[in-house]
Order: C-alpha cells, then sequence, then structure tokens
C-alpha cells in the first residue's frame, strides 16, 4: 500500500510540475491569440493564459461548414465564463477552396494554413506578439498534417511544449471546475468524410444532423461516417448495448434517414481515434 501511495503522489507531482512549467511559459510570452475551439485542450490553455496574462491574451473562434454549430456557440460561452476577451471569425471560404474540397491526405495543413494565417493576421492587428492553439503530447501520435502548418506560421503548442497529456489536461481542468474536463473529444466535420471523395457543404449538413440526433438520444462521443448513401455510426463501445434496447434501434434508423442517408450502419469496432486514416495505403506518406 506504501508504494502505491508513494506513486500517486509522484504522479500528481508531476502535474503539478507540468502546470507551473507552462504558466512559466505562457507569462513568458508577453501577449498572445489563442485559437479557442472549446474544446477540453483550448479551454484549459485559454483558462490557464487568461490567468497569467489578463487582457494580454485574446481568443478567436471559427464559424464554418466544417465547424459544428453547437460548439461554435459552448465556446463562446465559455469564453464568458472564463472572462478572457473573444471573438468569432467567419472561416466560410474554405469551401471556395478547391484544393481543400477534393480532400486530398493533406486536408488538414490546407486547411490549418489558411485557418491560422487569418488567426495571425488578427494578432498582428491586435498587436499580440505570439499566437497558440491546443495541441497536446498525445495528439502527436497520430496522423496529423496540420502540425506541419503550424510550423510554418510560427503557431506555438504549449501544452505539448511543456509536457501535458491529455489525462493532465482532464486532471487539472476538474481540479479548477473546468466544465469541459470531461468532454469528449469533436474534431471538425470534415474529418468524416473519407479523403479524395468530395467535401460539400450538404455532407457536412447531413454528419452534423446526424451526430445531433445521436446526441439527443443520449449517446455520446458518436461519430457518423460519410460513405455516400451509408452513415457508418461509430460508438464508445460502452454505448453501444443501448443502441437495442427498445424502440432506440428505430429511432436512430429513422433520425440519421431524416438527414439524407439511405442506409444505417454500426460499425462494432466501435469510436477510434483517425479511423478513416487505418486504410490509406499513403499514410506514412510526407505530406
Amino acid at each position: 500500500m506504501k508504494d502505491k501511495r508513494e506513486g500517486k503522489s509522484a504522479i500528481n507531482a508531476g502535474v503539478r510540475e507540468k502546470l507551473q512549467r507552462l504558466k512559466g511559459y505562457i507569462q513568458s510570452l508577453g501577449s498572445a491569440l489563442i485559437a479557442f475551439s472549446g474544446g477540453v485542450d483550448s479551454t484549459f490553455l485559454a483558462k490557464i493564459g487568461y490567468d497569467v496574462l489578463g487582457d494580454k491574451i485574446f481568443a478567436v473562434t471559427a464559424v464554418s461548414p466544417i465547424h459544428p454549430s453547437s460548439e461554435v456557440e459552448e465556446a463562446v460561452n465559455l469564453a464568458k465564463e472564463i472572462g478572457i476577451p473573444h471573438a468569432v471569425v467567419d472561416f466560410h471560404d474554405i469551401l471556395e477552396k478547391e484544393e481543400f474540397k477534393k480532400n486530398p491526405l493533406n486536408r488538414c495543413y490546407i486547411c490549418k494554413f489558411n485557418l491560422f494565417l487569418k488567426f495571425k493576421t488578427i494578432a498582428n492587428e491586435k498587436g499580440l506578439e505570439h499566437l497558440l492553439e491546443g495541441t497536446n503530447v498525445d495528439d502527436v501520435s497520430d496522423f496529423r498534417p496540420g502540425r506541419r502548418a503550424l510550423k510554418e506560421l510560427g503557431v506555438l503548442s504549449p501544452l505539448l511544449e511543456c509536457g501535458l497529456t491529455k489525462e493532465d489536461i482532464r486532471i487539472l481542468s476538474k481540479k479548477i471546475e473546468l466544465p469541459t474536463w470531461n468532454k469528449p473529444s469533436n474534431p471538425c466535420l470534415a474529418s468524416r468524410i473519407p479523403y479524395r471523395e468530395e467535401i460539400t457543404h450538404y455532407k457536412l449538413t447531413m454528419v452534423e444532423k446526424a451526430e445531433e440526433s445521436l446526441k439527443s438520444l443520449g449517446f455520446s462521443g458518436v461519430r457518423v461516417r460519410h460513405h455516400g448513401d451509408v452513415a457508418r455510426i461509430e460508438l464508445p463501445k460502452s454505448q453501444m448495448i443501448k443502441v437495442f434496447e427498445e424502440g432506440v434501434t428505430e429511432q436512430i434508423v429513422q433520425k440519421i434517414k431524416s438527414t439524407g442517408f439511405k442506409y444505417v450502419a454500426l460499425d462494432l469496432e466501435g469510436y477510434r481515434m483517425g479511423s478513416l486514416n487505418e486504410h490509406s495505403v499513403e499514410r506514412a506518406c510526407h505530406v
């Protein structure tokens, strides 16, 4: 028992040390603009950033067809709760870019470069010295070509630089009573469409409505992958049994078909991050 107690204490001390490192890192920046999605990571970063820099930090949230409207609304409310100065930035023009619409393997790079270029312009206009975003240590294990865009534009990732994992961030978020501490991740809607299949406003709307309908039935951490006429549902395995409760299957089918899909399929492997990357033969290429 003694060893277990000591191990737990050491882990807590390590997390506290990372938090102090993060505060020092942000303090050294002087001023910053933060890309704020309202997710676990950016909310934590915004809260710590505001605690450290006060009115010398500013948050921006993008609104576009690839960002769920419910997430934008939540980001606005979270910014008010934190107290951080905040603005919503229009990014609808991403769907006007043919290179993005074609949905290549480096789709995320194209999106991130255009988005953060817009954010960087805002930072310059406001006289803010740095541009921040919420990548953490665990994020770098997945296929993320958008990281290249961040490097090219000089965007800083304080959580990653200070060694914070997703679990660290959830623990610390809970401690400082952020409502996002146990929030499921929710990347942009374009990630629901397989590579090389055209990204359209209609497809994105179908996916968003389908996922919202599942949330209305009590599901969380859900993904609806767009495969033409087929909606492939990914759920955490712990929630799969709920699908087969009396009347629930029928409600799921009815709600999802009402969004435009003809067929509804449940992926028995369950939700896993980046599932559309799994069978891409070029996943390991440099993009």
